[in-house]
């Protein structure tokens, strides 16, 4: 149980992030449908667009100048290591999504969290283009644009919609691999994972090699809307260590969790 001063702490945390989120995602949605700059990375694997470089500029301004004793990570930031001696820690997507945003599809947010002590205690995901704000922190529910919201309550006796690439899906055990209605592509891994908290899907996969900006915030929207993501083992994610990358994830509601997980041959 946190304390009433932690809890105010992570209001008003809470309450800083969704400022400078939706100010990002305003400049990010400027430049929407507007065939911005792309440069690659990552051995040309992944993309990268003006419209991120001008998110993070705006959410590093706002976040550090504002708590300046938090650490940061961003994936649009030269990794700065002084980060891992700090308890408490920004960790920023400007774009999750960037492939998407190239499309012109919707489906792209900003991801923000505040990680404290390797779990995340505040996150906020602003989808502009859908209009649609996922709220949490770690004392309090999970909300899109306000309301609450809350897993689905699927469980192995019927259909199960499973974001997931095929051949995942093929690794599930005969007994299971029926009921699963596989759902199409969703690119931003932040925003699946918000689906999964709103109860539009029933869970979901992911490859290895996410990474914590992608995961922090929506793991704890997810888990404070009844849902749970681990890897493989069950074991939960840990935060701001060394190691970024994290191996292959499932996120589902907590009594379908070990079903899904049971049934991964």
């Amino acid at each position: 149980m946190a304390s009433v001063a932690d809890t105010l702490r992570w209001d008003a945390d809470l309450a800083l992030i969704l400022e400078a989120a939706q100010a990002a995602g305003d400049v990010a949605l400027s430049h929407f449908g507007q065939s911005p700059e792309v440069w690659w990375k990552n051995e040309g694997r992944s993309p990268v667009s003006a419209a991120d470089y001008a998110a993070n500029a705006v959410l590093e301004e706002r976040l550090r100048t504002a708590r300046p004793n938090y650490g940061w990570l961003s994936e649009e930031t030269e990794d700065d290591r002084a980060r891992l001696a700090c308890e408490t820690v920004f960790v920023v997507d400007p774009i999750d999504g960037t492939r998407a945003f190239i499309g012109g599809r919707r489906t792209w947010c900003v991801s923000v969290a505040v990680v404290h002590a390797g779990q995340p205690v505040a996150g906020v995901l602003v989808a502009p283009a859908l209009d649609e704000i996922f709220t949490a922190t770690v004392d309090g529910p999970a909300r899109r644009n306000g309301t609450v919201i809350s897993v689905s309550s699927a469980d192995a006796t019927g259909k199960l919609k499973l974001a997931s690439a095929q051949d995942m899906i093929a690794g599930f055990s005969p007994q299971l691999r029926p009921q699963i209605e596989r759902v199409e592509h969703i690119p931003s891994l932040a925003y699946r994972l918000a689906l999964v908290a709103d109860g539009r899907i029933d869970g979901t996969l992911v490859k290895r090699d996410s990474h914590d900006w992608d995961l922090a915030a929506a793991d704890l929207i997810l888990t404070r809307a009844g849902g749970k993501l681990t890897d493989l083992t069950g074991e939960r994610p840990l935060y701001n260590r060394e190691l970024v990358s994290h191996p292959e994830l499932c996120a589902a509601s907590e009594h379908l969790l070990p079903i899904i997980l049971g049934n991964i041959t």
